[in-house]
């Protein structure tokens, strides 16, 4: 099925995000496109609509080919829409098809543009005066890809094809668009997915929805992971917002770059990854967003699942090189509300009180993956080492406040589930005799400010079991429970 005229407004309207003046050339086809016809129909439009290619290589050139009728050089030409497009993108991939025989497989998209069209083009058609037909526009939708792989690929006219330089561009607004984007025809990452493993030597993988034809995978287990967006920083940034928006709950540890991989987009794009790996010591029974659902694998259970060769491959590689941990923190994490054994996270929180008795609060980040946006403690996850060491060292590191362990007490103990089937928490809550400096905000990207705050008059929102725990030092309560 061929894009819908709101598919299509949608990437003129982001076009146009980037390029404002072009507003007033395009006028006349946004206003076609809210009318309810279809709009990729010949006699829709007042015009009509076509898709093209940049075809960039790794020197930066760009292909031509003679055009037929009057055996000039131009780009690759471009093609209507048909029902089979399913994208103006692939409209685009179907157009280097053919008239250059490259198929979808020997391009990958550009970090600069991703997915975004580099240039609409405007001209007027003639008047065809026996077939009564008026003027009509023609608009080319344009979008850059690069090669692939080092050599280029067989065209389908290859005594004919030439490979410019883009100063030699024809049309003058596309040529300085493609200068301007910088297109060095070096293929990047523009996709970032995790190999999610724990101490007994598992892997985390996502089965996909089974929706063939609209995701990638469709119905298979899978990294999580996704596309870069224009506003990711880096393939790290993207990565974390796939996790966050896909698996709110999940916390990795120690996510650093693995490896290169290369995938195939629904469209047959050859797609480049880049790998994370990260540590997980927790469930599988965590709050999906997308898919089916999560679960733990062991390598040796990989082939009885239908699974990428490329991301098994990947994952005994990476089992080779990461074996197993002792047997001590090899328990596996298992929760599923039932009698089974359960590794709980721990927490550590700080409890500090001014002269007046007033208790000191932080407003978290809007952006922070738990409780944005809402007041909460001094705290952090135990990283592998003593629970005081780890107070102790969130304390210097958000709020430059130094503490002596032997000024420190366990005040409290809240044991804490926030959602169903999430790993279950347990919270140690210290509370500092002494301390010196003055609190401050160390770390912007996960607190906003500090603030004391008097016990009887705490901040909203807060988190609950901060609330809780306030209330149970005062009154010499050293235990409770929330979310069971």
């Amino acid at each position: 099925m061929s894009p819908s005229s709101t598919a299509i407004r949608r990437t003129v309207e982001a076009y146009l995000g980037r390029h404002p003046g072009e507003r007033d050339a395009l006028a006349g086809l946004l206003a076609a496109l809210d009318q309810p016809v279809d709009a990729t129909a010949q006699t829709a439009l007042p015009g009509h609509i076509t898709c093209s290619a940049v075809v960039v290589d790794r020197q930066g050139r760009i292909l031509h080919l003679p055009q037929q009728a009057a055996g000039e050089l131009v780009r690759t030409p471009g093609v209507r829409l048909t029902p089979g497009d399913r994208t103006l993108l692939a409209a685009a991939m179907r157009a280097t098809g053919k008239e250059a025989g490259i198929a979808p497989g020997a391009l990958c998209l550009t970090r600069q543009l991703l997915g975004s069209p580099i240039d609409i083009e405007v001209h007027d058609e003639a008047a065809h005066p026996p077939s009564g037909k008026p003027p009509r526009h023609h608009y080319d939708i344009r979008y850059a890809f690069y090669l692939a792989d080092e050599e280029p690929p067989a065209i389908a006219r290859p005594g004919a094809a030439v490979w410019l330089p883009q100063a030699d561009i024809a049309s003058p607004t596309l040529r300085a668009k493609l200068l301007a984007a910088q297109l060095d025809g070096r293929p990047e990452p523009v996709n970032a997915s995790v190999l999610i493993y724990d101490a007994t030597g598992r892997y985390l993988l996502h089965l996909r929805d089974h929706k063939p034809g609209a995701i990638w995978g469709s119905g298979e287990f899978a990294l999580l992971g996704g596309g870069r967006t224009h506003e990711d920083q880096s393939l790290r940034d993207t990565l974390m917002r796939e996790l966050s928006e896909e698996v709110p709950d999940l916390r990795l540890q120690d996510v650093t770059p693995y490896a290169m991989d290369a995938a195939t987009s629904i469209d047959g794009l050859s797609v480049p990854v880049q790998v994370f790996a990260g540590r997980w010591c927790g469930t599988d029974r965590l709050r999906l967003h997308e898919g089916v659902l999560l679960h733990w694998f062991t390598p040796n259970d990989l082939d009885r699942l239908r699974l990428d060769p490329a991301t098994r491959d990947l994952i005994h590689r990476h089992a080779a090189e990461n074996p197993p941990e002792n047997a001590a923190d090899a328990v596996p994490p298992v929760w599923d509300g039932g009698n089974k054994a359960v590794l709980n996270g721990i927490g550590v929180h700080l409890h500090l009180e001014d002269p007046e008795g007033r208790v000191l609060l932080g407003l978290r980040h809007p952006d922070s993956k738990y409780a944005g946006n809402t007041w909460h403690y001094p705290a952090g996850r135990c990283e592998r080492e003593p629970a005081l060491a780890c107070l102790v060292r969130e304390a210097m590191e958000e709020l430059g406040v130094v503490i002596d362990p032997a000024d420190v007490e366990l005040a409290h103990v809240a044991h804490v589930v926030d959602a169903a089937g999430v790993l279950p928490l347990m919270q140690l809550v210290f509370k500092a005799r002494r301390w010196e400096g003055v609190p401050k905000v160390l770390e912007p990207d996960k607190c906003l400010a500090w603030k004391w705050w008097p016990q009887h008059a705490l901040p909203e929102p807060i988190v609950p079991y901060t609330r809780t725990a306030i209330a149970a030092i005062s009154e010499g309560r050293h235990y409770s429970q929330l979310g069971w």
